[in-house]
């Protein structure tokens, strides 16, 4: 008994310096391409489920940050004309998305008693873009800590489970690239998964995605303008600044042909940079996430986020949504 507790002890106490060997050790090797997303991404889950997350502050900050220069260097490799054309489209479909997804997911939270703000945050999330979407309205709402860590734990794991079975779908159900890039930007709720599923599933999946993802994100200020009304609320509203500079990205593209080089080379390091925010948002999702979640705000974001999916899927399928 001595031996065997004198060997627990040294194992927990090399757990702290394990976890942060791992932890860079993963991170320089989703930078390599060696990886693809979602192996990324399962291997952050893993290691968020497996040990203490030794940087987890800065691992949250550090994928914020990341997501949204890889966002710009991606417009690097797109065309403008074909960003226009998809962003026109995706907009008009975004809104009637979003207008059916908030429509819909008040009325489970009502429906699962779901408290407090957690069901409209959640329903913000799904219906336009993740954490963003949850971080831009909680302040509106005065959401406390335990509202705003339920309703992005809840959207973070639906947002890695999607990417992890979106593509496999796609090919079972031989959706073509732009079908595929149309459908995981209105179902996925988070930027960083739409890209990495779509860049997995072909380039013009790719430029589609993201695109209309984009389009999807801007909604973002005006729900939160339509929040502080509706609240009377003084908080301070962020604009997506990133969005503008992915279009000035594909504007050099398109129109500045010396830059070819250069252009690839930013497309080719944001492709990287995607695959290291998703292993650092995988990260996130530790065993505390997931007991602090609870069963009715999961089961409230699992129907809203299925709904979503499905009937988007159907609408491509028929020919009614398309580009």
């Amino acid at each position: 008994m001595p031996t065997f507790a004198s060997a627990l002890i040294l194992f927990l106490s090399v757990m702290p310096a394990l976890a942060k060997v791992l932890f860079f050790l993963a991170l320089v090797l989703s930078f390599t391409g060696l990886l693809s997303p979602p192996v990324a991404l399962t291997i952050g889950i893993l290691f968020g489920l497996c040990f203490v997350h030794p940087y987890a502050l800065a691992a949250r900050t550090s994928a914020r940050v990341l997501l949204q220069i890889c966002v710009v260097a991606l417009g690097f490799g797109m065309n403008l004309h074909e960003v226009l054309k998809a962003g026109r489209s995706g907009f008009v479909y975004t809104a009637l998305g979003i207008s059916f997804a908030l429509l819909a997911g008040l009325a489970l939270g009502k429906l699962l008693r779901v408290r407090g703000n957690s069901s409209f945050l959640i329903t913000a999330g799904t219906a336009i873009c993740g954490g963003s979407a949850i971080a831009a309205v909680g302040p509106i709402l005065h959401a406390d800590d335990e509202e705003m860590s339920v309703s992005l734990g809840t959207v973070f794991i639906l947002n890695s489970v999607a990417l992890l079975i979106f593509p496999p779908i796609g090919g079972v159900l031989h959706l073509s690239q732009s079908q595929f890039g149309l459908w995981a930007a209105l179902a996925i709720h988070d930027t960083s998964s739409v890209v990495g599923a779509a860049a997995k599933y072909g380039p013009q999946a790719l430029v589609i995605g993201t695109t209309v993802k984009l389009a999807r994100a801007l909604w973002i200020v005006p729900l939160a303008l339509a929040t502080a009304a509706i609240k009377r609320s003084k908080s301070k509203i962020q604009f997506p600044w990133f969005i503008l500079f992915f279009c000035l990205a594909a504007i050099f593209n398109t129109y500045f042909p010396a830059i070819s080089p250069f252009s690839h080379s930013l497309f080719a390091l944001g492709r990287l940079g995607l695959t290291a925010t998703l292993f650092l948002i995988g990260t996130g999702i530790s065993r505390a996430t997931l007991k602090e979640v609870g069963w009715r705000p999961l089961l409230q974001g699992v129907f809203l986020w299925a709904i979503v999916a499905v009937a988007s899927l159907y609408f491509i399928r028929i020919g009614l949504i398309a580009l």
